[in-house]
This record gives C-alpha cells, sequence and structure tokens, in this order.
C-alpha cells in the first residue's frame, strides 16, 4: 500500500548546545530520528507486573539468597 509509504515530518526547534550535545549522542549511521527514538525508548517505563507469579517467588527468593549470603 502506497499510505504505508508516507511519512510525515516535523521540524524542531533547538538551541546550538542543545544540537551540539545530541550530535554527540548521535551514532556515525544514526539519522536525528533514529537518535531521538533511541533516547525514548530507554527513558520509557518499565512495565511492571511483566513478570508471572512463579517468575516473581523466583527473583524474591534469589535476592534473599543474595542477602543472606552478605550477611555472613
Amino acid at each position: 500500500m502506497y499510505a504505508d509509504r508516507i511519512h510525515m515530518s516535523t521540524s524542531i526547534r533547538v538551541s546550538d548546545d542543545t544540537k551540539s550535545m545530541l550530535e554527540s549522542l548521535k551514532r556515525e549511521d544514526e539519522t536525528f530520528d533514529e537518535l531521538l527514538e533511541r533516547l525514548i525508548e530507554s527513558e520509557r517505563p518499565i512495565n511492571i507486573g511483566a513478570w508471572s507469579e512463579e517468575e516473581a517467588n523466583s527473583a524474591r527468593d534469589a535476592i534473599e539468597r543474595s542477602r543472606e549470603s552478605f550477611e555472613r
């Protein structure tokens, strides 16, 4: 479908300092759009409740064992 290939664009004004900081974070083969997507993705909250009850219990047990080993 042709409509799936149309991408809208928007300009965002940033200061020269902000642009310089973004450029320093940008990978050589990365567009600014890809950089911003990567930065946004790293800031997304963790999905709470993503573990099953069994996985959560296993993690709690591992934490408890770790704490006990430091108490010795």
